[in-house]
């Protein structure tokens, strides 16, 4: 039972401690997962923000050099040949190598004239390094944004190209959308499928299903290669263009990751051995002041006998008032204990006087025999506990006798056979009486087997030696002692040296020697203090005449 206390007591100390543990662990991993999730976002704003500030130095500059391309005399020439001329292949041509020779000055990868209703008229594509002319029939653009051209994508602007007399059209000049502006992944968005981006190894449909859950938003989780990324919106470019800068958090978070790992790694074995010793600690000094009390309780359950706890059981309030409680329950039951024994003993007492006032020849009878009792225990040298069981038996050896008639037990004279055959039942009367109380079992012996002889002539069993037990024995000695020295309606008591004498002369049939041995050796002043104070005469008669009655 201690050991499943200390083992229950253990775990609920050691699984609370070892899941906070377990738990701070992974609060400590989500803060640190959350932080790195946060520094990156701030970091994609700050992208966003160069990306703008970029973006609006590029449109700066676009627009200088678009107001410089549009007052070019030649281009403006040009434009109104080629409006009045639309057919002509030359003219166009004249436009186009103007457009070249403008694109390679400026730096420009794309440029087109378009007609004041916004229709291409000519235009110019650098491939291979080289400005081509392009086919404008079916090409549809706006003023400003994206164009998908080619396969590529380009970033236009445009500016109105005006004379004296009107407007000629427009000019739209561009630049290949470049990733290399971009420190962080980047992905190209056209009408919610990507077209373009700077991951390497990553095709488009990949992308699509990654950023499927993204498009409209500001920001976006997501899961690429297995990873978990996030996703911010950094520009849209009209005509549904819009760019999305990402981020991979689970390689931003995996040196962190790494190192609280590892930390764990030697953190949490030393942990555990210190919460495994502190539990053990804990668990100890709660079971072991229980277990004591257990130990206590199985003691008195046993013994029937309820200390107290006189040192400090622990350090731990509540068990103190534990033991508290116990020492008052203790003390309750000792006390009331002792209030039994002092109620048992009176009753026991009670008994016996009873029983000796039927017959005033016979008063102080199982007083003596006690006594006489006791003296012959001690001389045996029996343990207290057995000496206290020999008292108690042996005022209650005649108990029986309630069970004869008083015309039987105060004749005056010499019983006849039938009324010798009462008396001779006293002693299972007594049992009788005696065994439906549980706590006579002890005495039962001395009741009824006191008249047992040791060569088995005895009554009521007929026992032999040590067949007989031991309170019987000594109670035998002491009943025939007192009998024989006590005064009697039909004789007078004999002396003490004749009743020893008897008692020797009839060691080893009635008696049992050793005992016989022992009561001799008792000083005769104790004994004649403890008999009868009736005037002491020889007087004939056998033993088992003698004590009869």
């Amino acid at each position: 039972m201690t050991t499943r206390l200390r083992t229950r007591a253990f775990l609920i100390c050691f699984v609370p401690f070892a899941a906070l543990l377990a738990f701070a662990f992974w609060m400590t991993q989500d803060l640190v997962e959350n932080t790195v999730k946060g520094e990156l976002r701030r970091s994609l704003r700050q992208n966003q923000v160069a990306i703008a500030r970029i973006h609006g130095k590029t449109d700066l500059e676009s627009s200088r050099f678009l107001k410089v391309a549009g007052e070019n005399p030649a281009l403006k020439a040009g434009m109104q040949l080629l409006l009045q001329n639309a057919g002509n292949p030359s003219a166009r041509r004249t436009v186009e190598d103007q457009l070249r020779e403008l694109g390679e000055h400026m730096g420009f990868d794309y440029l087109l004239v378009s007609s004041p209703n916004g229709k291409p008229l000519a235009g110019v594509l650098r491939t291979d390094g080289q400005l081509t002319p392009i086919d404008v029939g079916s090409l549809k653009v706006g003023s400003a944004g994206l164009l998908q051209l080619h396969g590529r994508t380009i970033q236009v602007a445009s500016i109105p190209v005006d004379t004296e007399d009107g407007n000629l059209g427009s000019l739209g000049v561009g630049e290949f959308f470049n990733f290399s502006e971009f420190t962080s992944p980047a992905v190209l968005v056209h009408n919610g499928q990507a077209i373009e981006s700077n991951i390497s190894g990553t095709s488009a449909a990949e992308l699509n299903g990654a950023l499927a859950a993204c498009f409209g938003k500001q920001e976006c989780d997501l899961r690429l290669h297995g990873a978990n990324w996030m996703s911010l919106e950094v520009q849209s470019y009209g005509s549904r263009y819009d760019l999305y800068i990402l981020s991979n958090v689970d390689e931003a978070t995996a040196p962190v990751q790494a190192l609280l790992h590892n930390a764990f790694l030697v953190l949490a074995p030393v942990s555990v051995l210190l919460l495994l010793v502190s539990s053990i600690i804990a668990s100890r000094s709660i079971v072991k002041p229980i277990a004591a009390v257990v130990d206590r309780l199985r003691d008195a359950a046993r013994t029937g006998v309820l200390p107290e706890f006189n040192n400090k059981p622990s350090s731990i309030l509540e068990i103190r008032a534990l033991t508290a409680s116990y020492n008052r329950a203790a003390v309750a039951v000792r006390e009331a204990g002792e209030q039994l024994d002092a109620a048992y003993l009176e009753f026991i007492g009670s008994l016996a006087n009873a029983l000796d006032a039927r017959d005033r020849h016979s008063a102080g009878h199982s007083s003596r025999v006690s006594q006489l009792s006791c003296d012959l225990a001690a001389a045996l040298a029996l343990p207290p506990q057995q000496l206290e069981r020999v008292r108690i038996g042996a005022l209650l050896h005649d108990i029986g006798k309630i069970g004869v008639a008083d015309a039987v037990l105060q004749k005056p004279g010499s019983l006849t056979p039938d009324e010798y055959a009462q008396v001779k039942q006293h002693p299972v009367i007594g049992r009788r009486i005696l065994e439906g109380v549980r706590g006579f079992a002890p005495y039962l012996n001395a009741v009824e087997l006191h008249h047992e002889n040791w060569d088995g002539t005895g009554y009521p069993k007929g026992l032999a030696g040590e067949d007989i037990p031991v309170d019987a024995r000594i109670v035998h000695v002491a009943d025939a002692y007192d009998a024989m020295t006590s005064d009697r309606a039909y004789r007078n008591g004999m002396s003490h040296e004749r009743a020893v004498s008897i008692l020797v002369e009839c060691s080893g049939t009635m008696f049992e020697p050793r005992a016989v041995e022992a009561f001799v050796s008792i000083p005769r002043a104790l004994i004649i203090r403890q008999a009868n104070p009736a005037t002491h005469q020889d007087a004939p008669g056998a033993p088992a005449e003698a004590v009869a009655k």
